[in-house]
Order: C-alpha cells, then sequence, then structure tokens
C-alpha cells in the first residue's frame, strides 16, 4: 500500500480548541500538496478556509465531543456549517440516550440531520470507548437505517481512540451503503494500513502527513 493511496483516504485533522489560523493554513496547505481526503477542522474556521481555499474539500464537527447538545442545537450547526461551505459533518452521537436505551431518538436525530445536508457527507461518532459490545451492535444498525454516510469510532478526545477489534465489529453488523472511518490514537503507516485493509474509508489523523512525507504538520 503505497503512502499517496494512504493520505487519499486521510481527513487531515487540527480540532484543538486553541489551533490558530497559521496552524489551520498550514493543514490546509499540507491537505492540497499531498491530497489528502479533507481537512477536519472546528466550525469556526469553515468560512475562511472555504474563502482562501476554495476547491480543498472540507469535513468539520457538531456535537463535538460530547454529543449531548440537544437536536435543535446540532441541527443548527450543521445548517450553519453547510452554509459557510463544509462538505462534510462529523457529529457526535448523543450517549446519553445510547445509555438510556432510546435509540428511537438517536435514529431520528441522524435522519432530521442527514435530511438538513442532503448529498452532502454526514459521518456519525459513537464514542466506542464507553460503549458496551452490545450497545455498538445496535448503533451499527441504527446508523445503517437512518442513512448516514459514516459510522466513526472517535472524537480523539475520550479514554481511548480506534481498535481493530471495534472496526472488525463494525464490519459484521453495518450495512453495505455504510463506510467507516477510524480515529483517534492513530500514530504510525502500520496503523493506517492496518485501519484501510481492515474495511475503514478514512483515517481521521493528525499524524498521516508527518509521518508519510516527513512535512512537519500541525496535529491536536
Amino acid at each position: 500500500m503505497d503512502d499517496s493511496f494512504i493520505l487519499k483516504n486521510v481527513d487531515h485533522t487540527l480540532l484543538s480548541s486553541t489551533a490558530t489560523w497559521g496552524e489551520i493554513d498550514k493543514i490546509c496547505s499540507d491537505a492540497v500538496k499531498y491530497k489528502t481526503a479533507s481537512v477536519c477542522v472546528p466550525p469556526c474556521y469553515v468560512k475562511r478556509i472555504r474563502a482562501a481555499y476554495p476547491d480543498i474539500n472540507i469535513c468539520t464537527v457538531v456535537g463535538f465531543p460530547l454529543g449531548y447538545d440537544v437536536l435543535a442545537v446540532k441541527a443548527l450547526a450543521v445548517q450553519a456549517a453547510i452554509e459557510d461551505g463544509a462538505d462534510e459533518v462529523d457529529m457526535v452521537v448523543n450517549l446519553t440516550d445510547v445509555k438510556n436505551g432510546d435509540f428511537d431518538t438517536i435514529s431520528t436525530e441522524i435522519k432530521v440531520l442527514k435530511q438538513i445536508i442532503g448529498n452532502k457527507t454526514l459521518k456519525v461518532i459513537i464514542e466506542t470507548c464507553y460503549l458496551a459490545k452490545e450497545e455498538k451492535i445496535k448503533l451499527c444498525n441504527i446508523i445503517t437505517e437512518s442513512g448516514a454516510d459514516y459510522i466513526k469510532t472517535s472524537t480523539g478526545f475520550g479514554t481511548a481512540g480506534a481498535t481493530l477489534e471495534d472496526i472488525k465489529l463494525f464490519k459484521k453488523h453495518i450495512g453495505e451503503n455504510l463506510k467507516m472511518k477510524a480515529a483517534g490514537g492513530i500514530k504510525t503507516r502500520e496503523d493506517m494500513i492496518a485501519f484501510l485493509e481492515a474495511g475503514c474509508s478514512r483515517l481521521g489523523t493528525s499524524s498521516a502527513v508527518k509521518i508519510l512525507t516527513g512535512d512537519k504538520a500541525e496535529g491536536y
């Protein structure tokens, strides 16, 4: 697996709460230079990135990193992100609903946000480190049925990140149209290859450009 193939599956990520424009500009420049799948950035930078990089694929986050914003807030945030120029949104599922077993509410939330996004890409982060196996399986089913484009392992801000065990579990229980994104703790070339070979279509990492090219990139 060559480095260019790995990079075209990477969401080049900077989600630090203190990220400066200089740091954001650097990862955008890296993304253009190395042809990553996208940049994944805080919502407050989407409009500025779109103006500076009209052709770049912009991913941003909603309900991040804890997920427990009410649906009305998430809906407004998604609408604002799309209007500012985002192409993809990674939203965090409401983990309180998961723990309460309220999967109908989770399904409704995903469907509403996907309706707002339309033909743009919606990824649903389930933060696997906080979930039991049965909860992960149920979410695989819910997210498949709700019309999202991806199931994503982690925010990178929880107690642990992506694991191959979880990706293998996803693969057994998602529908054929739902893709997988691994994120959090992906720090080596071997990690990237392993997750891609396991079936992931995207990797969320701040490390890929530096590891694969030697070009210093700002991480979170």
